[in-house]
């Protein structure tokens, strides 16, 4: 199960730069425009992410940020939510990294945005933590090919092709 996750991780982190290089060749105005994602533009879209798992790896570990909103703007500029998603994707590859066997089955016990005490094993909070950032990004590289960018490859295959 490890192994799984840590591959998980490493896409994660990779998928993330794709990303965020297709998304440094829009201007301005493209970066901001609102394209019916649910969190509108790309800088919003980009901004979600992050704070999805800010709020995962607070639960996860105690530490780090804490936003208060899922549309949380956490940077106004894309310099900075870029340095931001780099931290963040360090962190997350060290934090699964770091787990042991015992942890999979471990219970990790929070609260929602809306206050309400959840429970839930921690390989599902990771099968949902990454599955949430897939999801967004695919929503990103919809606003990304709709904006005239050049497709990125995001797919998994690709990440494990290019990695071996």
């Amino acid at each position: 199960m490890k192994a799984h996750f840590e591959t998980l991780a490493g896409y994660n982190r990779w998928a993330n730069r794709r990303v965020y290089d297709a998304a440094a060749g829009l201007n301005a105005a493209q970066y901001r425009e609102p394209r019916g994602a649910f969190f509108g533009s790309i800088h919003g879209t980009l901004n979600h992410i992050l704070v999805g798992d800010r709020l995962w790896l607070r639960r996860l570990t105690g530490e780090g940020p804490q936003p208060s909103r899922l549309d949380e703007i956490l940077f106004e500029d894309m310099t900075s939510l870029r340095a931001a998603r780099e931290a963040e994707d360090e962190r997350i590859v060290g934090f699964v990294g770091g787990l042991g066997e015992a942890d999979w089955e471990r219970v990790l016990v929070y609260r929602n945005v809306a206050g309400k005490e959840q429970s839930t094993v921690i390989r599902e909070v990771l099968a949902h933590f990454f599955n949430h950032q897939t999801h967004h990004r695919g929503q990103a590289h919809a606003i990304l090919t709709s904006l005239g960018q050049k497709s990125v490859e995001l797919d998994l295959i690709y990440y494990l092709r290019e990695r071996s």
